[in-house]
């Protein structure tokens, strides 16, 4: 549905509906999220977001950019908060000419004076417009607009100037004969009683919007009972963002640190979903080919104590031309010695889900492997392959040990071998190798793995879980690609002391 027509939806609803501010694409994507169905441009929020005054400071044209990211950053209307239309009618009308470019679904003026001054700043001293000019405003500008469901909403500043009820009912009234689609009535009285004044004598006769800022103690089930059509909360967002920022940079400059703060603050992946990384990611698998193609990492890290081979994995993977890495993980609480606990591995990859997108290789923190083996690794060209070592210690307490459908030869070379198992307690004989936590997905495998941690964190907690029983679930419905190594990895403990006495 076009973004017009969804607008004129909310402002002839039967029932009363709400639009939220939102001053830049952020703000905007985050309106979406939240579920509202619509978006107020704030005029006031727009223009303290570029450091001015809201008193036509900043030009029409800034604002348009603005407006253009915010609308290709989301896919519910915007009402714009259009000031005055920026001038007179010639104005106007171009301005609903630039909107419509930008797919904004209508736009808001009010009947004051070019330049406009912010209604809360001495109202009453503020002249308003002619009402024959402000009319002839209105025509140009619904006489402008290609798109029939482009809303022009009048905003009556009679009741902040002081003019009272009559003089709101009169302008209000023209304006509709003019062609307006609603009329916002303005009030910066503390309770409701112009508004349900006005409402009472306006009837039915056109939708009526309401910016209820300074009235916001009136319980909304009152705005519902009297027939508003829409209401604005109409700067809480920039508001709220003032007083967070406010208070982090303080903060910060007087902690010298970030240490209080991180866990108090949005995280930066989180920034990456709004700004729609997962669906680059997904592009990138989709247009880029062979070695242009970007190649993610996602390395499971429980908080080693000694980084060591955490960098030292970090540097190999960016050799590779692997420079999009993200470390999933927490910190080590049972010193360097300590292993990552089996229910951790699949709590953290789940965590890690946004991420999984395009081609990955995953890997754990806690061991290191030769040059070559991730050389082979992405050399295949399958959804989903794993890694499997069989040099593989059979006097170990427990392994990921493997079975394939064809056990390692050097016959094999070119041949494609397919995982039948993963399991811990495989007898000798049915054992071909032990998975060490090396894999890549990419392109379908890359859904199928989402998909499989959807299914099990749904059916159990993660701490009961393996990655035997992920890649078993995978397998029984996608095939999963072996590809043999002969003891080219070690783990962390060992490839430290191997280093320090290097």
């Amino acid at each position: 549905m076009r973004k017009t027509t969804q607008l004129r939806n909310i402002i002839t609803s039967s029932s009363l509906e709400y639009i939220m501010e939102a001053h830049h694409a952020l703000s905007a994507k985050i309106v979406e999220e939240a579920g509202f169905k619509g978006i107020w441009g704030s005029g006031l929020s727009i223009s303290a977001s570029l450091g001015v005054r809201d008193n036509n400071e900043a030009s029409w044209t800034q604002v348009l950019d603005v407006l253009e990211f915010m609308s290709d950053a989301t896919s519910i209307p915007i009402l714009l908060d259009g000031d005055t239309g920026y001038g007179n009618f010639n104005n106007a009308r171009r301005l609903v000419k630039k909107l419509e470019q930008r797919d904004i679904a209508g736009v808001c003026i009010e009947d004051k004076i070019f330049p406009k001054t912010n209604s809360f700043i001495k109202g009453e001293a503020q002249p308003l417009a002619r009402i024959d000019e402000f009319c002839g405003k209105i025509k140009a500008m619904k006489d402008s607009q290609t798109d029939d469901d482009f809303v022009v909403v009048s905003r009556v500043e009679a009741l902040i100037a002081g003019w009272g009820l009559q003089e709101a009912l009169k302008r209000a009234e023209a304006y509709r004969l003019a062609g307006s689609d609603a009329i916002l009535m303005h009030s910066k009285r503390s309770d409701s009683l112009e508004i349900e004044a006005f409402m009472k004598e306006w009837g039915d006769r056109l939708p009526v919007v309401i910016v209820p800022t300074k009235y916001y103690s009136v319980p909304t089930e009152r705005f519902r009972d009297i027939g508003v059509s829409v209401a604005i909360w109409a700067n809480h967002n920039l508001r709220a963002s003032i007083k967070a920022m406010q208070r982090t940079s303080n903060q910060i400059f007087l902690e010298e640190s970030l240490a209080n703060v991180e866990g108090n603050v949005t995280s930066v992946d989180e920034i990456f979903q709004l700004q729609g990384a997962e669906e680059l990611a997904h592009a990138e698998s989709i247009y880029l080919k062979g070695s242009e193609a970007t190649i993610h990492s996602i390395i499971l890290n429980k908080g080693v104590e000694n980084q060591q081979t955490l960098t030292d994995q970090i540097a190999q993977l960016k050799s590779h031309n692997i420079h999009h890495v993200s470390v999933i993980g927490d910190t080590d609480e049972d010193g360097e010695g300590a292993s990552m606990p089996q229910g951790d591995e699949l709590e953290f990859l789940h965590r890690a889900k946004e991420k999984i997108n395009g081609d990955v290789i995953i890997s754990h923190s806690e061991m290191m492997y030769k040059p070559h083996v991730l050389t082979e690794l992405l050399a295949t060209d399958h959804d989903i392959s794993i890694v499997v070592d069989v040099d593989y210690d059979a006097n170990k307490e427990s392994g990921y040990y493997v079975k394939a459908d064809i056990p390692y030869s050097r016959e094999l070379y070119d041949q494609s071998v397919n995982l039948v198992e993963v399991d811990t307690s495989l007898s000798e004989d049915q054992i071909h190798g032990e998975f060490f936590g090396l894999w890549r997905v990419k392109g379908k495998g890359a859904e199928v793995l989402k998909e499989s941690l959807e299914i099990l964190g749904a059916k159990s907690n993660f701490d009961q879980l393996t990655f035997a029983d992920l890649l078993n679930h995978i397998q029984s419905s996608h095939s999963i690609s072996v590809t043999y190594i002969k003891s080219s990895w070690l783990d962390r403990k060992t490839y430290l002391s191997i280093r320090d006495k290097g």
